[in-house]
């Protein structure tokens, strides 16, 4: 552990704003900061261009606000999106800027979250000093259809979104509104969905969001949302997920317990083979008797979080998924490695011949 990291204690959550061009995210922001509670809150804007301007909109800068401008922090300035988080981390230590309790990231109206949550996660950096929080997404109510349909950027922010607000839903009709809802909830079933005009929205609404803050199982339920996922096994959701660039939104259930070492090696082998079409999955699975929560975003893996309790008296296996251009089948497929490894050949150091063979057949079907 850093000397920044033990000294600055408890790691301040990050949260991202995103959503397409002219979406509301400066808007949103400028709610938030408004807000007392996010008083302590660190800024950090990414602009494209050679003359940024976004930053110069926001009604309550300060010495925590840091433009990052001329690039796309999914790209070219993600560099400069470690350098930024390290030397606020640093200040913040070294008593150069006021305590900041949490941060958040606006993004361009181009960027992929992900590369973000990647820096966030894996960074040797950036990981021991935050913890990512939520994923804010801005739909424009008015506009946002046509986005959809035309821009692959558009539904990559959707699908990853813990949040999803409507913005503008004042300058839409009622019918396009619902239309826009139904279709988001079938491309992200599992996200929250609020309608917001100019920005309007509690910060506790959108806060909380990431595994971690729901693994004390009062919170997993809604973080899961299983039975939002199960709800769009009908033909509209298949005819939906086609014309949306192939993405899919489903759930599956295993009756049987799964292994430790089973989940661990599934995990790896679908997000290094599959990941580019895995968009996002989420999991409450039974390991050998225990409650674990396991959360992936595309080759990204969250640390798996053993819970201290069931969060309620269903003990089957429950996973989401959204993906693009995977079908549940195939999924389905690969789930007989869960069940691979025996703890107690592996305690004694010896391998079950029956169980390699099985891990070698189960193996097969990620490729």
């Amino acid at each position: 552990m850093s000397e920044v990291t033990a000294a600055a204690g408890k790691r301040p959550p990050v949260s991202i704003i995103t959503g397409y061009l002219g979406s509301g995210k400066t808007t949103l922001l400028n709610r938030l900061l408004a807000d007392p509670g996010m008083a302590r809150a660190a800024v950090i804007i990414n602009e494209f261009g050679e003359i940024g301007l976004d930053h110069l909109l926001v009604a309550t800068p300060n010495e925590n606000t840091v433009l990052l401008a001329n690039g796309c922090i999914c790209c070219t300035v993600r560099g400069d999106l470690v350098d930024t988080l390290r030397g606020l981390a640093r200040k913040r230590l070294e008593g150069a800027l006021p305590p900041f309790d949490r941060v958040l990231v606006e993004t361009t109206g181009l960027a992929d979250p992900v590369p973000v949550l990647q820096t966030l996660i894996t960074d040797d950096n950036v990981a021991p000093l935050y913890r990512p929080d939520s994923v804010m997404t801005l739909v424009d109510a008015v506009h946002g259809a046509r986005t959809l349909d035309e821009h692959a950027e558009g539904v990559k922010q959707a699908v990853l979104a813990d949040h999803l607000l409507l913005s503008k839903c004042d300058l839409a009709g009622e019918d396009a509104v619902a239309a826009l809802e139904r279709r988001l909830a079938r491309l992200n079933p599992g996200a929250r969905q609020f309608r917001v005009t100019r920005g309007e929205i509690h910060p506790r609404e959108l806060f909380g969001a990431a595994l971690d803050a729901a693994a004390d199982g009062s919170g997993l339920a809604r973080w899961l949302n299983h039975h939002a996922y199960a709800a769009t096994r009908t033909g509209r959701q298949r005819r939906a997920g086609r014309h949306d660039r192939g993405i899919r939104s489903f759930g599956l259930c295993l009756e049987r317990p799964v292994t430790r070492a089973g989940l661990m090696t599934w995990m790896r082998l679908l997000t290094s083979l599959r990941g580019a079409s895995l968009l996002r999955m989420k999991g409450l699975l039974n390991v050998d008797g225990r409650p674990v929560a396991v959360h992936a975003v595309q080759t990204l893996i969250d640390e798996p979080v053993e819970l201290p309790r069931w969060p309620d008296a269903e003990r089957r296996s429950r996973l989401v998924f959204i993906t693009r251009g995977l079908a549940r089948d195939e999924i389905e497929r690969t789930l007989a490695m869960l069940e691979i490894g025996s703890e107690k050949n592996a305690a004694r150091g010896t391998l079950d011949p029956q169980a390699y063979a099985r891990f070698v057949e189960a193996a097969q079907t990620f490729r």
